[in-house]
């Protein structure tokens, strides 16, 4: 059976040496196997080595896998504070492999899957990432947009409404049975609403602690990566949901930090981190934290969702992996529901 998301070397390399300066004679594609969205890969270069990452093949939904927005937004935050790999080339969805993609630069630093932190020795160092992830998410949410030219990466008006409307409906769209949890999670998320407060800023959309590279050998943020649920939005749902991630049971797929001991491990707590936050971008403190962690609950469920009826389609990146996204909706949205009965 043919892999949809293998690329055509003997296409694409005379391609990509027609237009990024310096990338020689393509020898070797190898995809990663991290992701289920938009599917990436390591090209291997008689230079040296470059990242692409493409649309899915198949029928997609619309709104879905812009990797034209991923290559914007990348290009313009390279000369800024946000750290980011620079932007080599953006293809048009003519492209040799048949489907729009981006190439940018390889970095070679870490990426760190657990949030425990297991692997890292020291308390100390342990803090230290966290802090560093911290001060990026500050720093992120501090981008002049105007300046930066992201004036119109995002529609104007309440960020939670529009997005509770796009998520619900994309929901939908891919539902492949009723959950009871979802269906009352949706309806709570509705009725509480918080009013447009007029912050606005950008957000990255999907911001934890693998979607980003690490240096080797300090516990810096080189580089966040993953841009593709990015857009002008409110910065309290990418703080909210970090935080939420940390609720999700550490032997999850999703590598939660429920029931680890934090302090115990050097972590800071979910109050000293939003405290931290809100120092570094001149806050008092957040209202309405419980909407902001449940609407976070309720747009990863609806990703998942989304991965799940691919993975059921043909069309997922990593499709035996997929398939496990079908239950995590459902867990995901039993933690959303009992953290709305705590209220």
């Amino acid at each position: 059976m043919n892999d949809p998301n293998a690329l055509d070397a003997g296409a694409l390399g005379p391609y990509l040496a027609g237009h990024i300066d310096g990338f020689g004679t393509l020898d070797e594609i190898v995809k990663f196997n991290a992701g289920q969205s938009n599917p990436t890969y390591l090209l291997k270069t008689s230079t040296g080595r470059f990242v692409l990452r493409a649309k899915p093949p198949g029928e997609l939904l619309k709104s879905a896998h812009q990797v034209d927005r991923e290559y914007r937004v990348m290009k313009a935050l390279e000369a800024t504070d946000v750290p980011v790999p620079r932007m080599l080339h953006l293809s048009g969805d003519d492209s040799p492999i048949g489907r729009q993609f981006f190439v940018m630069e390889f970095l070679d630093g870490r990426i760190l899957w657990d949030p425990a932190l297991g692997e890292i020795g020291t308390n100390a160092e342990r803090g230290a990432i966290y802090d560093s992830m911290n001060a990026t998410l500050a720093r992120l949410h501090s981008v002049d947009i105007e300046a930066r030219g992201l004036a119109d990466f995002g529609k104007p008006g309440s960020y939670f409404e529009r997005q509770l409307t796009r998520w619900t409906s994309q929901y939908r769209a891919s539902e492949t049975g009723a959950i009871a949890d979802m269906n009352r999670l949706i309806e709570w998320l509705e009725k509480r609403i918080p009013a447009d407060d007029g912050l606005v800023s950008l957000v990255h959309g999907d911001y934890r602690l693998d979607n980003m590279m690490f240096a080797k050998d300090r516990p810096e943020v080189i580089a966040v990566l993953d841009w593709e649920l990015s857009t002008l939005g409110h910065p309290y749902s990418d703080i909210a949901y970090q935080c939420m991630q940390w609720r999700l049971p550490h032997s999850s797929g999703f590598r939660g930090l429920g029931g680890v001991d934090r302090k115990a491990v050097g972590l800071p707590s979910e109050e000293e981190y939003v405290a931290l936050y809100c120092q570094r971008r001149g806050i008092a403190g957040i209202d309405n934290w419980t909407f902001y962690l449940a609407f976070s609950f309720f747009r990863l469920a609806a990703i998942c969702q989304g991965v799940y009826k691919r993975a059921l389609d043909g069309n997922a990146s990593n499709p035996e992996k997929a398939k496990t996204y079908g239950e995590a909706v459902r867990l995901l949205s039993a933690l959303a529901v009992q953290l709305i009965d705590g209220e």
